[in-house]
């Protein structure tokens, strides 16, 4: 007797209910597959790019914004604070390095990041063509901007004001590509990188229009010479790594009670920010976990009565040589063929749901998430549906073994 065809004959008998509990099963182990592919994802992407940075300087504002907007670039600015109060920095014993970063414009979307060659070896981006960026507008191109955007080497472009791509275009002073980065897997991927100086220029060469400018005006070019000595530069922000913990403890209090300045500590923030999160990720695991059971249910009731349906028909098999065992074997495999089912399904409904959150992700803040392989996690939830199975179809099995088979034969 072929159990396994016997146990797929009778689901297909009862269509509606195995389907019922199927898909009950596919929901709940779906869900809790998606909360850990992002929360694995997602928590790897946030450590991969705060790591060697302990703090953080910018304007005084929300200290998770400026950890967003300075680290990940997926937030607005807080302001602008003085490159005299970074460099200041500099003197502090604790402190071993610091990289400023002037942010402002973009293309297409992607965000201008001036800053210093140190930015880059920080993050350990190597060039794939040409060179990195030496003068002012001269940028080198994250590996997702050049994918997307379609620039090559010697390429010039113009910049749009703001963090959109709906800004206004400074047409009057071009940038051009003299590299190209590897990829990486962190923000630099998706950053358009260049020296400070091509942003202060822009943005200098913005507030002064060319109309404006007398040529051979010994009087303007006075005025402006001035201008540009008083006129303090600016950057929007700072990453800092310190030299040892005794930094972390004595300068972000100094920062923010004696400067014009806020330091916000990444690795606090980011605590924070998972810590509002994970509030809600528990309330939807939860909610899986009772979608899971109330499967495991369903398939009880689905096999407590068929069994009562099929009373007399195992009576019969009984009659004719097969064992208690096997009848209790099959009905077994019925509730493990639902929980198989019910996983496969699952697993297969949390990659279609990475991918869709993986492309809202790509186009809001140009962050990929796409790693599709099983986890170890998913192995365990694996288990726990075919626990889940066993016991559902075991309990409404065991009355194979109280089934009485001459009076059931007799009353058909």
């Amino acid at each position: 007797m072929n159990l396994f065809k016997i146990s797929i004959a009778n689901l297909k008998e009862k269509k509606l209910n195995s389907f019922l509990s199927a898909l009950l099963l596919t929901l709940g182990i779906g869900m809790i597959s998606l909360l850990l592919l992002l929360n694995k994802q997602l928590d790897e992407q946030f450590r991969r790019n705060i790591r060697g940075i302990d703090m953080v300087v910018g304007a005084k504002g929300s200290p998770l914004q400026l950890i967003l907007s300075s680290i990940y670039q997926i937030d607005s600015p807080t302001g602008n604070i003085p490159l005299s109060e970074v460099n200041a920095l500099k003197r502090n014993p604790f402190v071993k390095n610091i990289i400023p970063l002037s942010m402002g414009d973009n293309y297409h979307g992607f965000r201008i990041v001036g800053t210093t060659p140190k930015y880059v070896g920080h993050f350990q981006a190597k060039i794939k063509e040409g060179t990195l960026f030496s003068k002012p507008m001269d940028v080198t191109l994250g590996s997702k901007v050049a994918k997307n955007v379609e620039l090559k080497i010697g390429d010039t472009f113009a910049s749009s004001h703001g963090l959109d791509s709906d800004g206004d275009a400074h047409n009057d002073k071009k940038y051009k590509v003299t590299g190209i980065f590897e990829p990486t897997g962190s923000v630099v991927d998706q950053l358009v990188l260049t020296n400070l100086e091509s942003v202060w220029e822009i943005h200098e060469h913005a507030e002064m229009p060319a109309s404006d400018i007398k040529e051979n005006d010994p009087a303007h070019e006075e005025e402006m010479g001035e201008t540009h000595h008083e006129a303090e530069k600016q950057v929007t922000s700072a990453l800092i790594q310190f030299r040892n913990p005794m930094g972390l403890l004595t300068i972000p209090r100094q920062i923010n009670q004696n400067t014009s300045m806020q330091a916000a500590l990444p690795s606090i923030e980011i605590n924070r920010l998972f810590s509002l999160l994970g509030v809600g990720i528990d309330t939807l695991r939860a909610l899986a976990l009772v979608i899971i059971i109330i499967a495991g249910v369903s398939v009880f009731i689905s096999l407590y009565n068929s069994l009562k349906e099929r009373k007399y028909e195992m009576a019969l098999m009984l009659s004719m040589g097969a064992t208690r065992t096997k009848l209790f074997l099959m009905l077994l495999l019925e509730g493990l063929i639902l929980a198989v089912t019910g996983y496969l399904s699952g697993v297969l409904l949390s990659r279609v749901g990475l991918l869709l959150f993986s492309r809202a992700a790509e186009q809001d803040f140009h962050y990929s998430i796409r790693e599709f392989s099983l986890l170890p996690e998913e192995l365990y939830l694996l288990a726990g549906a075919l626990v889940l199975g066993l016991l559902a179809a075991a309990l409404p099995s065991l009355g194979i073994y109280r089934l009485n088979i001459s009076r059931t034969l007799a009353e058909e």
